[in-house]
């Protein structure tokens, strides 16, 4: 028996010029009520969730949450202290904004490369440095690429959280990706149907992020703002 329900929404509905129709919609056909989350409070729960998972032995970390219509980096300090950004830049929406055609043009992944540097720089003066030394990754693009690393014919969260992606298998697998069409990238093992398109505008802003903070491997997160969403619900109710 389910006890609670915790609905939970980001970018998409968040940016929606129609979202409370969208809300109502919901809530009088299954009655649950939804929670629009603001770019800062998805990275918190984020947060929460990634820290949830990760090795005793890191303290200190970067991490990247890229999702369809945004994406977030949050910056964790060993006194527990924490900021984050939540950047206008998604796979879907980078994908309809500049990736056009499958694959995609040189003009376009250099128009792509732009936007996603742009929007870097962004990050990068609304956080302080120095960098922490880890570099960690969670979400769909980021865990699809250590499947197929893995070359796993079924996704297997116990081979996937906490593994690492150097920064020689993303360039390797951005390579590989360009080289085919959406329908011939199913042909590759770790992808799951529907990411076809997807997946390389992820890639791209995967690779931009660790070449402009220095990163040469990210540790893959399986744990995200889903288990952050349990997380927080469960500290609630402690209190």
């Amino acid at each position: 028996p389910v006890e609670q329900v915790v609905l939970v929404a980001t970018s998409a509905v968040r940016d929606a010029y129609n979202r409370q129709e969208f809300i109502q919609r919901v809530s009088e056909s299954v009655g649950w009520e939804i929670e629009v989350l603001s770019g800062d409070e998805e990275a918190r729960r984020t947060l929460l969730g990634i820290q949830y998972g990760l090795p005793k032995e890191i303290i200190e970390f970067l991490a990247l949450d890229i999702g369809g219509g945004s994406t977030e980096i949050i910056q964790f300090r060993a006194d527990q202290s924490h900021q984050d950004i939540s950047l206008d830049l998604g796979v879907v929406r980078l994908l309809e904004r500049v990736l056009a055609h499958d694959p995609p043009t040189q003009q376009e992944l250099a128009a792509a490369e732009e936007e996603i540097l742009r929007h870097l720089a962004q990050a990068e003066q609304r956080l302080p440095q120095p960098w922490p030394a880890t570099l960690v990754g969670t979400a769909g693009t980021i865990t699809t690429l250590s499947a197929m690393d893995q070359g796993l014919t079924r996704y297997v969260s116990a081979k996937v959280h906490n593994s690492v992606l150097t920064m020689e298998t993303v360039r390797r697998l951005e390579a590989d990706m360009l080289s085919k069409t959406g329908m011939e990238r199913l042909d590759m093992p770790g992808l799951e149907p529907g990411r076809e398109q997807v997946i390389v505008a992820g890639t791209l802003i995967l690779r931009k992020t660790m070449e402009y903070f220095r990163y040469d491997r990210c540790l893959v997160s399986d744990y995200g703002l889903r288990e952050g969403v349990l997380v927080d619900l469960a500290n609630r109710k402690a209190t």
